[in-house]
């Protein structure tokens, strides 16, 4: 192991791990309580050129004039039209030179050796551990974010926060780990699939010196970002965060776009879901009992992880969700699905 890669390995040792499906229950800051499920949380910003124009009534002739300039980022549902030098909603893919790449690459939040259980991966070679590697950045806006400090950060503080890593390296890295237990990479945190590009490469790499590759993500791409990485990854857990459209709206996502990426994903590999169990927006069991139907469409052997709800970023005055619930939802999606697990009870 060469020093760099060494430094990254005394820097993880000693760096406070961010949270995984697991939420803190400290509430040390003010913030505003968790609304019910018809609230929107979150609402699109049109982006800066197109704002001012809609403001006039003048937003196509406004799209017209600048449209030469103009890039879409198509990787996920919000499509971000970005002008030059501009940063879509992720905070992390820009428009550099007429094309959209993540600004940082390589530049990460958090490397810890975790056991393959944590993501959570119950049934993915279970008492094994699995170098786990956090970016920055994530395209959806949940108010009750356990790792908001590195999904919601500015762009501008990158280069201070975060511990450069070329692929290279961290493979090489997971290779030197694996007698401490260690059978891949996983990506998780932070939404990773904002830094697609970088990750699909890593991944390539890790394939072909024998690591298992493993997304944890919230499923929020569009399909030929799914199609295209889907064949280098070894492992998914997918966040489905409530099963209505109205929910998924409210925090930024789509909900069809991330059903679709289940779907894609379990096609080629092992997948695993996780449904963090918020009071108002994923509580419900006639929504429960759909969605466990619906994961058993695709095929009921799939693992669903039943998280509980407790305070963290802007839901801090919200109640954790009553356990008395959770053991009655997953009795409800037992009735669909071999295997249903609660967690952070």
């Amino acid at each position: 192991m060469n020093a760099k890669v060494q430094r990254q390995v005394d820097a993880a040792n000693g760096a406070k791990e961010p949270r995984e499906n697991e939420v803190s229950t400290s509430a040390s800051q003010a913030a505003t309580k968790l609304k019910p499920k018809t609230k929107i949380y979150y609402t699109p910003l049109l982006q800066p050129i197109q704002e001012a124009a809609a403001d006039r009534g003048e937003l196509e002739p406004a799209l017209e004039k600048g449209r030469e300039e103009l890039v879409r980022c198509e990787l996920c549902p919000h499509n971000c039209l970005l002008k030059p030098g501009q940063t879509g909603f992720c905070r992390v893919r820009r428009n550099i030179d007429g094309r959209v790449r993540a600004t940082r690459d390589g530049y990460t939040s958090s490397i810890a050796l975790d056991p393959i259980e944590k993501k959570p991966l119950s049934f993915f070679h279970p008492g094994t551990q699995i170098l786990s590697v956090g970016f920055f950045g994530c395209n959806m806006r949940c108010p009750f974010c356990q790792n908001f400090e590195i999904s919601m950060h500015s762009d501008e503080d990158l280069s201070a926060r975060g511990r450069y890593i070329t692929k290279e390296e961290l493979v090489e890295l997971a290779v030197s780990l694996r007698a401490r237990g260690n059978i891949g990479i996983a990506f998780t945190y932070n939404e990773p699939l904002v830094h697609f590009e970088w990750i699909k490469e890593c991944f390539a790499l890790a394939r072909e010196a024998e690591l298992e590759t493993v997304l944890v993500t919230n499923g929020n791409f569009n399909e030929p970002c799914i199609r295209e990485i889907a064949p280098l990854t070894t492992a998914w857990n997918i966040d489905l965060k409530c099963f209505t459209e109205d929910g998924y709206r409210s925090l930024g996502g789509d909900l069809e776009t991330v059903k679709r990426a289940i779907v894609l994903a379990a096609e080629s590999s092992h997948v695993e879901i996780t449904t963090l169990v918020v009071p108002d927006l994923s509580d419900d069991p006639q929504d429960m009992a759909r969605e466990a139907a619906w994961l058993a469409g695709i095929n009921p052997g799939i693992p669903l992880h039943l998280t509980r709800f407790f305070p963290r970023y802007h839901s801090l005055e919200e109640a954790p969700t009553d356990p008395v619930i959770m053991r009655r939802l997953a009795k409800i999606a037992r009735e669909h699905l071999q295997c249903v697990e609660l967690g952070n009870l």
